[in-house]
C-alpha cells in the first residue's frame, strides 16, 4: 500500500472511530437521560399515590354510590353502609382508590401501579419476583428498588418504594398485627420507556449518516491536498536519488517550497555533496576502522577470559573463606581441599578451552560419574546461586567413559548462562537420565529467556547481547564445539519471559578401561 493510501485510511479510521464513539457515548447519554427521567417519574408518582393514600386514609376511605362500576370490597369489614334516606354506599379503602387509580394510568400509557405485599389479604395484590426481591430489600433497611425490564411492547422501568403504616392505617390493618411505622407492603409502579428506543436508533441512524457524509468529504480533501503536497514533491526528490551521483545538480523539478518537503529537499542535495566529499575519506578510516574493530574484539576476548577464570576462583575463595572461619574442622577441609584442586584444575582447563578455541585437542577418556560431576559443578558455583533455588533430579547413577573436564566446561558454561538471565533470582532445574543408550543433560532456568530470532545465533562464536567488557560470546560457543567433539548433541527451546531449557545428549560409553588419569600437579 502506497504512503497516501496508508495517509487516507489512517484518517478514515480515526474519524470512523471517533464517530463510532461518538454514537456509543451519545446513545449511552441518551438512555441515561430517559432512565434518569423515569426514575423521577416514577418517584413522583409515588409522592402522589402514598399522598392520595394518606389523604383516603385519614378520612377513613372514600364512599361511592354503589353502581355496577362500583361493587362492594369483599375484604373489608364493612364494605357497605345505608344512608339515612336509603342510597346504598360502597367503602374504598387507600388499596382499591389506588388499583383504580392504576386503571386510568394505564389507559393514558404513561404507566401503571399497584399495591403488594409479602402477605396481602387480596391474593390479586401477590408480589412478582421483582416485588418480592424488593420487599426483601426493604426489611434490610433499603428505602426504593429499581429495575430495566422487557415486556412485549418493549422496556420499562420497574420502581418499588415501601408503604409505612400510619396511625390512621391501623383501622383496617391493626387487626392484622401491624403497628404504627411497619411496613405492611410497598407500591410497585411501571413506568414504558420503549418509545425512548425509538427516538435514540432514530438520533444514532442521523449521527451515522452525518458521520459517513463527514468521511467521506474529509477523505476527499486529504487526498487532495496529499497529492498536491506530498506525492509530487516526494516523487520529484525520489527522481533526484534515483540519478546520484551521476549528476549532483538539483533536477528543475524538484520543489524549493520553505515548508518540510522543500527543507528535506534542501538537505537531500547538501547530503550529496557531503557524500561526494567524504567518499576518499572514507577509504582512508575504513583501514583504520578495521584496525580499531580487532582491538575490541581483543578487549572482549580479555574480558571473557578473566570472567570465566573468575568463576572458580570466586568459588575457590568462598571454600577458602569458610575453611578460615573454622580452621579445626577437618571434616570441612577434607571436603573443600579437593574442591580447590579442582578449582585449579578448573582455571587450567578454562585458559587452555578459551585461549584454543577450535584447536582440536585430544580428549581425556576415563571414567566419570556424571551426577557427581555436577554436583561439583554447583559446588564451585555456590556463590552464584545465592538467590536461585536449585532442584535436582538427577537419576544417572552409574559410571561412564567420558572426559570429565569437557562436562564440566559444559555445565558450569549453561548454568553461568542461566545465572546470568536471573539477575533477580529464579529457579534452576537440573535433571540426568539415561534414554535411548543416550545420558541427557537438561538444564531449565526460569529467567528472561531467548527471542527466537536469536536463538539461532547463540551458539556462534563472539555472539553475545550483553554489554562491552561483561562477555567474549564464547561460553556457549565452546559448550557446542565440548558436546560435538563427544558425539553428541545440544538443543535449546525459549520463549521471552518464560526461561529457557538446554537440553544435551551424549552418546554412553561404559567400554573403556583407562583409570582416571594422574594430576602430574600433586
Amino acid at each position: 500500500m502506497t504512503l497516501k493510501g496508508k495517509f487516507i485510511l489512517a484518517v478514515v479510521a480515526i474519524l470512523t472511530l471517533s464517530y463510532g464513539v461518538l454514537v456509543l457515548y451519545t446513545s449511552h447519554l441518551q438512555n441515561r437521560l430517559v432512565i434518569g427521567q423515569a426514575e423521577q417519574q416514577a418517584r413522583m408518582l409515588y409522592r402522589q399515590v402514598v399522598l392520595t393514600r394518606q389523604w383516603v386514609a385519614d378520612h377513613q376511605g372514600l364512599f361511592l354510590i354503589q353502581t355496577e362500576a362500583a361493587r362492594p370490597n369483599d375484604f373489608l369489614n364493612e364494605p357497605t353502609i345505608t344512608t339515612d334516606t336509603g342510597m346504598m354506599l360502597v367503602k374504598r379503602n387507600p388499596a382499591m382508590v389506588t388499583r383504580e387509580l392504576s386503571e386510568y394510568a394505564t389507559r393514558t400509557g404513561l404507566g401503571w401501579f399497584r399495591v403488594t405485599s409479602l402477605q396481602p389479604v387480596n391474593p390479586a395484590n401477590a408480589p412478582d419476583a421483582f416485588e418480592q426481591e424488593s420487599l426483601r430489600s426493604f426489611s434490610a433497611g433499603q428505602t426504593e428498588h429499581l429495575a430495566i425490564s422487557r415486556n412485549p411492547d418493549g422496556r420499562v422501568l420497574r420502581y418499588a418504594a415501601p408503604l409505612v403504616a400510619e396511625t390512621s392505617c391501623l383501622t383496617c390493618h391493626g387487626a392484622h398485627g401491624y403497628r404504627t411505622g411497619d411496613i405492611r407492603g410497598a407500591l410497585s409502579i411501571t413506568i414504558p420507556i420503549g418509545w425512548a428506543d425509538t427516538v435514540i436508533a432514530r438520533n444514532n441512524s442521523t449521527i451515522v449518516l452525518l458521520g459517513l457524509v463527514s468521511v467521506l468529504a474529509a477523505a476527499a480533501v486529504m487526498l487532495l491536498l496529499f497529492n498536491r503536497l506530498v506525492t509530487r514533491p516526494i516523487q520529484g526528490l525520489s527522481r533526484a536519488m534515483a540519478v546520484f551521483p551521476e549528476q549532483t545538480a538539483a533536477p528543475p523539478d524538484l520543489p524549493k517550497s520553505p515548508d518540510e518537503i522543500g527543507q528535506l529537499n534542501a538537505s537531500f542535495m547538501a547530503l550529496c555533496q557531503r557524500l561526494a566529499a567524504s567518499q576518499k575519506a572514507l577509504a582512508a578510516a575504513g583501514e583504520q576502522g578495521f584496525r580499531a574493530e580487532k582491538l575490541a574484539a581483543l578487549g572482549q576476548l580479555t574480558a571473557g577470559i578473566a570472567h570465566e577464570i573468575n568463576n572458580p576462583l570466586a568459588g575457590m575463595l568462598n571454600c577458602v573463606k569458610t575453611m578460615e572461619e573454622e580452621p579445626e574442622n577437618l571434616d570441612l577441609q577434607k571436603r573443600y581441599l579437593p574442591l580447590l584442586h579442582k578449582g585449579l584444575r578448573r582455571i587450567e582447563s578454562t585458559m587452555r578451552q578459551l585461549l584454543n578455541y577450535g584447536r582440536v585437542e585430544p580428549l581425556r577418556i576415563h571414567q566419570v560419574h556424571i551426577d557427581t560431576v555436577i554436583l561439583d559443578c554447583l559446588d564451585l558455583l555456590g556463590y552464584r546461586l545465592k538467590n536461585i533455588a536449585v532442584n535436582l533430579d538427577l537419576r544417572f547413577n552409574a559410571l561412564c567413559c567420558i572426559d570429565s573436564e569437557a562436562i564440566k566446561q559444559i555445565v558450569m558454561n549453561i548454568i553461568l548462562n542461566a545465572t546470568q538471565a536471573m539477575p533477580e533470582g529464579g529457579a534452576l532445574d537440573i535433571a540426568s537420565r539415561e534414554e535411548g543408550g543416550s545420558v541427557l543433560l537438561i538444564i531449565e532456568d526460569t529467567g528472561v529467556g531467548i527471542a527466537e530470532e536469536l536463538q539461532g545465533r547463540i551458539f556462534d562464536p563472539f555472539f553475545t547481547t550483553k554489554e562491552v567488557g561483561e562477555g567474549t560470546g564464547l561460553g556457549l560457543a565452546v559448550t557446542l564445539a565440548m558436546v560435538q567433539r563427544l558425539g553428541g548433541q545440544i538443543s535449546v527451546r525459549s520463549r521471552p519471559g518464560e526461561g529457557a531449557t538446554f537440553t544435551v545428549t551424549l552418546p554412553i560409553d561404559r567400554h573403556c578401561l583407562t583409570a582416571e588419569p594422574k594430576d602430574n600437579s600433586r
